[in-house]
């Protein structure tokens, strides 16, 4: 079966039609899918529209807080304070930079809601898969793999975010749902693990350029590494991590991967779905969409929301980024700022993730409004900013910016492999080329490998990309890194406490799940 279409531009045409608003609790969630399940899956067309609808969630850029999971994710490390308008302005990203204020009420719930519905349509097409008219052997079986892959990943996220959360892999009434019981991580760990060792040997190696954004068995192999590594499981986390990087660190494995010449190249929007890229979801600027199709958007929000505010250039020949005027939200921490000069030398990789505006403003470069930026320590995000280059032509121009979301990159993996071979004091030859890959693409000069020195380039590598506060908790590091006071905060980590989130009071409401302990 062809399908000439982009599928990433099938899953931002659909999403809207298929998936229902992340306000929604995952309770109440009823995709037209599902409203229209007696009729419904009765061809070739409506599975692999079922299908759509299953790698939707991980497009959904705007819900009821902000669904993009860098919000959240770089607000809780230290990489980035919450930031934006004012000590209100975006109230759970603030509870995520001051966990003091986490509560069940106050807490990102879009990642408990757009997980949930990427779950249930995962379910939902599972359940019909089998009893399609028409559709071929080969798309059945690839199909399923993929959204076995899926449903991994939204329960992976769920499980790293949430620790217990109710396990479903078959369609539930709603009287199911409002009986269901949370499972421990081991339980989900187990689905998550049987449902990636199933889906790897029937996703394809690659997939035409058309499309790009669905499931690979590298992709899949990347996270079962990932997963592993979560769970402590060093040597089958090195297994799987090695066939993803190949035999050569830092030369091109089977799947085609290899670390670009040039790292600033990974996240150009002109170089989507490069060679160092396991797993992308595609953003798009086409879109002529404006404040009234909140919730609709599979552009990335995320560049306006980490612009500064009230931002030009100024003078005939500025060297300051065109940037558009955004709201400022995760601004630079000075830690993470101050980490990237070691012996008054800049790390290669520091003009690729933070801008110094207070420098550029100094230089008469620029201007911007650093008294309405809360949080405000002069330097600002790069990967993801919102360059004027990278927004639409139509449709308002702050809500449809380019950026890509790489979710998994190579260098990530072989920094992931690296750690489980010295976790598990085995090949620590291999763990030192891994390692040294990562810092000659930058030209940087061999270290020793170490636990220490795989933290520190790990930070560096990967800044602002949403791992920070995972490798933290991961490495049983966040009470003492995310308790330090800066520029007058604190993260306030609680041990046993914080590593996962309170449920969201909604899903508590008439339900038998209970909290999280400590909230």
């Amino acid at each position: 079966m062809k399908h000439n279409k982009l599928f990433s531009g099938l899953i931002i045409m659909l999403s809207a039609v298929v998936i229902t608003s992340c306000s929604d609790s995952f309770l109440n969630v009823t995709p037209k899918g599902e409203s229209l399940e007696s009729n419904y899956y009765s061809s070739p067309s409506e599975a692999y529209a079922g299908l759509v609808a299953a790698y939707s969630a991980l497009n959904t850029e705007t819900g009821n807080t902000y669904c993009s999971p860098l919000g959240p994710e770089n607000s809780a490390s230290d990489d980035c304070f919450a930031g934006g308008g004012g000590p209100a302005d975006m109230s759970q990203w603030q509870a995520m930079n001051n966990m003091t204020q986490l509560t069940s009420a106050n807490m990102p719930v879009d990642m408990w809601n757009t997980n949930f519905v990427g779950v249930k349509q995962c379910n939902l097409l599972l359940s019909k898969i089998d009893g399609v008219p028409g559709l071929s052997d080969q798309d059945k079986t690839t199909y399923t793999a993929e959204s076995k892959f899926l449903r991994a990943y939204y329960y992976f996220s769920l499980v790293v975010w949430f620790g217990n959360v109710p396990l479903f892999t078959t369609p539930q009434t709603t009287s199911q749902m409002y009986t269901a019981t949370q499972s421990t991580p081991a339980q989900v760990y187990a689905q998550i693990e049987k449902d990636l060792t199933e889906a790897i040997p029937n996703l394809p190696v690659t997939v035409p350029a058309a499309e790009n954004g669905r499931a690979t068995q590298g992709a899949a192999e990347a996270l079962l590494g990932k997963v592993y590594l979560y769970e402590k499981k060093w040597a089958d986390a090195a297994k799987e991590l090695a066939d993803v990087n190949g035999t050569t660190p830092g030369g091109t494995s089977r799947f085609g991967y290899h670390l670009l010449a040039n790292y600033g190249d990974i996240f150009n929007p002109n170089n989507k779905f490069n060679a160092e890229s396991i797993f992308e979801v595609q953003k798009t600027s086409s879109q002529s969409y404006g404040w009234g199709n909140w919730g609709q958007f599979k552009s990335n929000v995320y560049s306006i929301m980490v612009g500064p505010r009230g931002y030009s250039q100024t003078g005939s020949n500025s060297t300051a980024p065109n940037f558009l005027s955004g709201w400022s939200f995760n601004p630079i921490t000075p830690d993470l700022h101050d980490a990237m000069i070691v012996n008054g030398k800049y790390d290669p990789r520091y003009k690729y993730t933070i801008i110094n505006l207070d420098s550029l403003q100094a230089a008469g470069q620029c201007k911007y409004a650093k008294s309405q930026c809360y949080a405000a320590t002069g330097y600002f995000m790069y990967k993801y900013a919102p360059l004027l280059q990278y927004t639409g032509a139509v449709g308002q121009k702050e809500l449809n910016f380019d950026w890509d979301l790489i979710l998994i990159r190579l260098a990530d993996t072989y920094l992931m492999e690296a750690e489980a071979l010295v976790m598990a004091n085995t090949n620590l030859p291999r763990a030192q080329a891994l390692l040294d890959a990562v810092r000659a693409r930058v030209g940087l000069p061999s270290v020793p490998v170490t636990m220490s020195a795989i933290k520190y380039e790990r930070r560096m590598e990967l800044a602002t990309e949403g791992e920070r506060y995972f490798d933290l908790v991961r490495w049983g590091d966040a009470p003492s890194v995310l308790n330090h006071m800066e520029n007058g905060f604190s993260k306030n980590f609680v041990a046993n406490k914080n590593e996962i989130l309170p449920i969201p009071l909604s899903e508590l409401t008439n339900t038998k799940m209970v909290q999280n302990p400590g909230y």
